[in-house]
């Protein structure tokens, strides 16, 4: 079929991998929306959890989606990397840095880390796996209530390393955009080559602004801002 030539070339992959990204941007958009809504008080933030959790299937079904995207990207990335790995066995004994970026040489263990951040956030504020129980009241989180959305984003953010790991991790995340939503226009041609490949004005809006939007809601809660 043509679906598994297309899937097993180094062509096939990279798009599969431009698309997920692109799916996984755009979610990330709609995510730190939601998550803005922490500044409008509980009423607002919890309104919205709950007209989340009642689409009932439809919620799953996206949840389902971005799975089968998220896991995807990842394999496709881990693949690309076996593939450049096996077609230049050794190192460059010099390296241009001259038209690359700090985003492009750290999309490898900037996904690595990315990823493991990704498990983190779902054991906190989904599963509420991190918070404390009879069994565990050394947990991290002093609370977690399936209910009070926003009373969870305040108690976790009081811990100031809790906010560190968020914040470091949204840096990644900036890096990860700037280079990542760009380079997957330009995969599926959506864009065309510039004389100035890295004057990126799109994917840098895109990023700083989805860094920000994250970085601010545990920065406030820790400073009192959002209590």
């Amino acid at each position: 079929m043509w679906l598994v030539t297309l899937y097993r070339s180094t062509i096939g992959k990279k798009s599969i991998m431009a698309v997920t990204g692109l799916v996984l941007v755009a979610f990330v958009i709609v995510h730190m929306a939601g998550n803005l809504q922490v500044f409008l008080g509980p009423a607002k933030m919890n309104g919205y959890s709950a007209f989340l959790k009642s689409t009932g299937e439809l919620l799953w079904l996206v949840r389902l989606g971005l799975l089968t995207a998220l896991v995807l990207h990842v394999l496709m990335a881990w693949q690309l990397t076996r593939v450049a790995a096996a077609a230049r066995p050794h190192d460059y004994a010099r390296r241009d840095a001259r038209a690359s970026t700090v985003a492009s040489r750290t999309m490898r263990w900037g996904g690595v880390l990315l990823l493991a951040f990704i498990v983190f956030h779902l054991l906190h504020f989904t599963t509420g796996t991190l918070f404390p129980t009879a069994s565990r009241p050394d947990a991290v989180y002093p609370a977690f209530s399936e209910h009070d959305v926003y009373g969870n984003v305040v108690s976790a953010f009081h811990n100031p390393w809790v906010v560190a790991v968020y914040v470091v991790a949204m840096l990644f995340l900036l890096l990860h955009l700037f280079h990542g939503a760009w380079s997957s226009v330009r995969t599926l041609g959506l864009s065309k080559p510039s004389p100035q490949p890295l004057h990126r004005r799109i994917a840098t809006v895109v990023a700083i602004v989805v860094w920000l939007g994250f970085t601010a809601v545990p920065v406030a809660v820790l400073l009192g801002v959002v209590r």
